[in-house]
């Protein structure tokens, strides 16, 4: 019997296919972008300040009252408080006008002047008798003073007539105005708004032993009796 051998048959190896693809098939790439950036904020508009000064505090002023009643109970209450305020400027007024009518209609001059001694050593005579307030402690007093030393002496004050200034002084303040003196102070406190008064003041109620030395070469000397002409123009309340 006879016996075959078969050889393995070797078979070559197979190319490996290959495939074309066309550019009309591929997918497009997507669109480049940049990178994302953050948003830039908006530019400043820069407006010019216009520097403003400041108003002053008016230490009367009651425009925040009115301000304050609107916002809360309304414009009525607003202009009630106006009204308000309107009418007392109107009332004031009225009452000034009044007691300047009163005082001159009450102030009469004097037809025959008569010197009064009182026990201190003054000595006076009404010229008008005022016919306004009393000057109190605590008043406002605006007056005209001329003052001498007695008996042909030198004019050491003297605020009347149109150019020349009055003094104002509060009663009880001290020290006293220029010219003024504890006698002058007392014989205020007995007269009325719009007289006008004749007054010897005695030394101890004057410049006393140190006399007064007003500059300018007027000078009063010690123990020197003074003569005055006082005038009381105004009486008011003095602002506390």
């Amino acid at each position: 019997m006879a016996s075959f051998l078969i050889s393995p048959v070797s078979f070559p190896p197979l190319p490996k296919p290959q495939y074309a693809y066309s550019n009309s098939l591929r997918p497009p790439a997507p669109p480049s972008q940049p990178p994302p950036s953050s948003p830039s904020p908006p530019p400043l508009s820069l407006k010019p300040i216009n520097h403003i000064n400041p108003k002053p505090k008016s230490a009367d002023s009651t425009d925040w009252i009115a301000s304050t009643l609107t916002r809360r109970f309304g414009l009525g209450a607003g202009l009630a408080w106006a009204g308000f305020l309107c009418a007392g400027v109107v009332s004031e007024q009225i009452k000034t006008r009044f007691e300047a009518s009163q005082q001159q209609s009450n102030t009469k001059d004097v037809d025959k002047e008569v010197e009064v001694t009182l026990p201190n050593g003054i000595n006076y005579y009404d010229i008008r008798v005022g016919g306004g307030a009393i000057p109190r402690s605590g008043d406002l007093v605006v007056i005209n003073l001329k003052g001498k030393v007695f008996d042909g002496g030198d004019v050491f004050v003297d605020t009347f007539g149109e150019v020349k200034r009055p003094l104002a002084l509060v009663m009880g303040s001290r020290p006293y105005s220029r010219g003024m003196c504890e006698g002058v102070e007392y014989m205020l406190r007995s007269m009325r708004a719009g007289g006008r008064r004749r007054v010897v003041v005695p030394p101890e109620l004057g410049f006393g032993d140190e006399g007064a030395d007003f500059g300018n070469g007027v000078r009063v000397f010690p123990g020197a009796m003074l003569e005055f002409v006082v005038e009381v123009d105004k009486v008011s309340i003095a602002p506390s």
